[in-house]
Parts: structure tokens; C-alpha cells; sequence
């Protein structure tokens, strides 16, 4: 397992952290789009949420999973994306590019949970 927070790590940091944790527990995964995904979730907390964020990633059985969390109770929503610049394609990117999506919101913040199956075998 891997877990990285905003009290060691930035978002660079973090993206690194993920890819070299793909490399080594989930060659299956696409990195691309799982280091896509803890970006945008990373980012979504930076600037919607306070700042404050932990990211934990989980590989094992032919699932991966990771879990974002934030110190803000609102789910996220979807907005009309802004072409200029000016952001709202983050959660639609999540949203297409994980295989599943979770939100659990209470007090003290919520959980982004994402995750991703490992695809079958191919048939001989």
C-alpha cells in the first residue's frame, strides 16, 4: 500500500509516488490514466477542499484501488468544462477514466474511492 499526504508530498510528488508504486504492485493498471486520476482528485482537494489531502493506493487480487480524502463534506459535481483555462473537467475525466467511482462524505471531509479491475486473461 501506498499513502501519501499533503503534509509530505505536493502534487508532483504525489503523481511520482503513484507511478513508481504502479510499477512495481500493478503493471497491469494503465498508469497514465490512474496517475491522471490521483492529479485530478489531488487538485479538486487543493482547490475546492481547503488544501489539506491523503492519497492511498491498494493493489492486490486483481483490483486496484485508490482513495482520496479531503477536508470538505460536498461531493463533487460535475461543471460545465471551461476550454479557456478555466478548469471543470477534472471529475468528468474521473468519472470516464476510472473503472469504478465512490464518494463517502461526513463531518469531517470525504472520500474519493476509485478503482480499477485487473482485465482477464486472454483465452488460448
Amino acid at each position: 500500500m501506498l499513502t501519501v499526504d499533503s503534509t509530505r508530498a505536493g502534487i508532483a510528488e504525489a503523481r511520482d509516488a503513484a507511478e513508481a508504486y504502479l510499477g512495481e504492485a500493478c503493471p497491469w493498471a494503465d498508469h497514465g490514466a490512474v496517475v491522471l486520476v490521483a492529479s485530478e482528485l489531488i487538485t479538486n482537494a487543493v482547490r475546492h477542499a481547503g488544501g489539506w489531502w491523503r492519497m492511498r493506493l491498494h493493489a492486490g487480487d486483481g483490483l486496484l484501488t485508490m482513495e482520496v480524502e479531503d477536508a470538505s463534506p460536498l461531493p463533487p459535481r460535475p461543471r460545465t468544462p471551461q476550454l479557456d483555462g478555466g478548469g471543470g473537467l477534472g471529475w468528468h475525466l474521473v468519472r470516464r477514466l476510472a473503472g469504478r467511482v465512490e464518494v463517502r462524505t461526513g463531518g469531517a471531509g470525504k472520500v474519493v474511492r476509485v478503482s480499477w479491475t485487473a482485465p482477464a486473461p486472454a483465452a488460448l
